[in-house]
Parts: structure tokens; sequence; C-alpha cells
């Protein structure tokens, strides 16, 4: 078993050792165990959390629901319906995002052809635009 201290989980998941203090004192990470003086011992499952945070995270999943996510697993398989839909949720608002990202690159590329058309004199009818 994993024993690493806060320092090395800080550099492993590039996050600030205060981050992950403020995760595990609001509960994101459920349980950090500790040695006889106190000092956090990152074991795996500690890690496993702060890997689906940080996954969590990315997806612009805010604070508070991942807070809600953790409390419902906590209760147990009750709660499994639940945890489904926060995350059927949040998949949905990121496939919007995927979507609108594509679509601003769509648009980046079409501009950026415009401009290779003109410099390479291929295009005169040009009229700016944002």
């Amino acid at each position: 078993m994993i024993k690493i201290t806060i320092a090395e989980v800080s550099k492993k998941y590039n996050l600030t050792q205060d981050t992950l203090r403020y995760y595990e004192k609001i509960g994101l990470i459920p349980h950090v165990p500790r040695n006889n003086n106190g000092i956090r011992n990152f074991d795996e499952e500690s890690c496993r959390w702060i890997e689906f945070i940080k996954c969590m995270r990315s997806a612009g999943m805010q604070i508070e629901v991942l807070i809600k996510y953790i409390s419902l697993f906590k209760q147990g398989r009750e709660t499994l319906e639940e945890r489904r839909n926060l995350l059927i949720e949040q998949k949905e608002k990121l496939v919007e995002k995927y979507t609108e990202i594509g679509n601003t690159i769509n648009r980046l590329e079409n501009k950026i052809k415009i401009y290779d058309e003109i410099a390479e004199g291929k295009r005169k009818d040009f009229m700016e635009e944002p």
C-alpha cells in the first residue's frame, strides 16, 4: 500500500498543497490517513479521489456539485441513481461545451481560410468583419 506525502501528491497531480488541504477540509477527499505525528500519508484510495476530482473539475463540475456527489457516495447504494444523474447532467453540459468549441474552431478555420485566400491573391471581394 502506498503512502505518500502532501508534497509528493501536490507534484504528482499538479495541485497546490493548499488546494489539497482545502479539498480535504470540505470533504472532497473523504479520508486522508495520517501518521502518528498527524502528517498526511495519502494512500491509493485518497489518490483515486484526487484523480476523480481533477477529472470532474476539468469537465467543469462545480465544487458544490462535487460535494453533493461525495455526500451521496457516503450514503451508499441507495443514492446510485442520484449520483448517476449528476454525472449525466455534467456529461450533457460538457457535450454542449464541446459542440460550442467545435463551432468556434470551424469559424476560426473559415476566417483563416479567407485570410489565406487574400494573401494568395485568390480573393479580392473581402469585406472586413469581426
